[in-house]
This record gives structure tokens, C-alpha cells and sequence, in this order.
């Protein structure tokens, strides 16, 4: 991950409702949710939650899936977990880490491998 895929990321996570909507959908898991259902679980009005799909989706945190008339949205879980890694490992590359955030980083690269 280059400067520029990170900044689109974190980006893309920048307001609340989006990150309701990312944090929403990471806890759904695999199968995702339709609109319907995001917005259910959300609160959000339907123009406004197409407007913050688009822009998670533009940021690579969010995938999106046409399943006959339902769009099916999911956490783009590889795409987070390389933000989180480089936060830690570019972002603090010149300090020493401290055990936890060493830990963390461990624990991602060990998924990644």
C-alpha cells in the first residue's frame, strides 16, 4: 500500500455515518447486507446511505455485489487490514513501537503470510 491508498482509505472512514456504516458492516461479516438492511441497522436516509456506500466503496473499504434486484454490500477486510498494518508500520516506523502496537502489527502480518 502506496501513500496515496492510504490517504483514499482513511479518507473514505472520515465521518461519522461512514464509519457507522464500515463498522456495521464488518460486524455482519462475511455475507454482508443489502441496502435495506444497512439502512435499517443505520438510520439512514436512503439518498444519504448510497452517497456514503459510494464513497467507502471508492475508498476500497467496502465491495459491492448485484444479487438479482438486491445490492449486497461487505467489508472489504483484506483493504482494512492493510490500512491498519500501514498505519503501524509506516506511520511509526521511526519510533519504537510500543508492545501492544508491536503485537498488533505482528498478528496482522502473520494473517497476511
Amino acid at each position: 500500500m502506496n501513500i496515496e491508498q492510504a490517504a483514499r482509505g482513511f479518507a473514505a472512514c472520515g465521518s461519522e455515518a461512514r464509519l457507522a456504516v464500515l463498522r456495521t458492516l464488518i460486524r455482519a461479516g462475511d455475507a454482508g447486507l443489502s441496502v435495506g438492511q444497512i439502512q435499517e441497522r443505520c438510520g439512514l436516509p436512503a439518498s444519504t446511505l448510497a452517497h456514503h456506500l459510494r464513497c467507502l466503496a471508492a475508498g476500497g473499504l467496502v465491495d459491492q455485489e448485484r444479487c438479482g434486484r438486491t445490492v449486497v454490500s461487505r467489508a472489504a477486510y483484506r483493504h482494512i487490514e492493510a490500512l491498519a498494518d500501514y498505519l503501524l508500520s509506516e506511520c511509526c516506523a521511526d519510533a519504537k513501537p510500543s508492545p501492544v502496537a508491536k503485537a498488533a502489527r505482528d498478528a496482522l502480518r502473520s494473517e497476511q503470510s
